[in-house]
């Protein structure tokens, strides 16, 4: 394990001076469970001081390099680079779940590529470049990994804005009207029931979405239209 440790601090260009620290960052609490005399804790608590650490660094990343933007618009962002699926997606590509702890049953239900599991040790491994290594590298480590190959996308694409928004913003951009949503179906149970909507701009249908609300329907059906892109 120390040898993958070694090309894990090449990757990040991070050397742990506490290499303990490092290996808590991975221990799952599922592999508690089965080892309960490990000595050890999981990285739930790192976990937590990562979250923490992370959204400092996103407001302040923000702040200083989109002084444009309101506040609002600020916490749209926020929301759109810190969800799961783009910690998740940056921590397969530092190959995290290579060394990641786990139960038999986690391992045999595929836990070193599940999406919660992975974006928890992203968070749990900024919160120990934190403690190890200070505030500057933790931050520098988060704009490498995170924001100079996602943040600066979204923000560039607005693609922190709901389906529904950029929808809008498009079509008014281009042709300065808005999208028309029908609801063409209603299905189920009163407490149970699934609407479908379609998404019109001049009298021709854009896309299709469906949901257990008409805005969770309006939503899909602004998403299906923007991923056709027929206007």
């Amino acid at each position: 394990m120390k040898h993958k440790f070694d090309l894990l601090e090449k990757r990040i260009t991070i050397k742990f001076k506490d290499q303990k620290l490092l290996n808590n960052v991975f221990i799952h609490r599922s592999f508690l469970n089965e080892h309960k005399s490990y000595p050890m804790p999981s990285n739930e608590k790192l976990e937590f001081l990562g979250d923490s650490v992370l959204s400092l660094v996103t407001s302040i990343y923000l702040y200083k390099n989109y002084p444009s933007l309101d506040e609002g618009t600020y916490t749209d962002i926020k929301a759109s680079i810190v969800r799961t699926e783009s910690l998740a997606e940056v921590a397969k590509n530092l190959q995290l779940g290579d060394y990641i702890y786990l139960s038999k049953g986690e391992e045999l239900n595929e836990g070193r590529s599940n999406k919660n599991i992975l974006a928890d040790t992203f968070e749990s491994l900024v919160a120990a470049i934190f403690i190890d290594q200070g505030f500057d590298a933790a931050y520098r480590f988060i704009v490498i990994h995170l924001f100079t190959t996602k943040l600066n996308h979204i923000v560039k694409n607005k693609l922190y804005l709901s389906p529904k928004s950029r929808l809008q913003e498009l079509l008014q951009a281009k042709f300065k009207t808005l999208p028309d949503y029908v609801i063409i179906k209603e299905e189920g149970p009163e407490h149970k029931k699934e609407f479908t909507v379609e998404v019109f701009f001049k009298q021709k249908k854009l896309g299709k979405g469906f949901g257990f609300s008409k805005k969770e329907a309006e939503e899909n059906a602004a998403k299906n239209a923007l991923e056709k892109k027929k206007f």
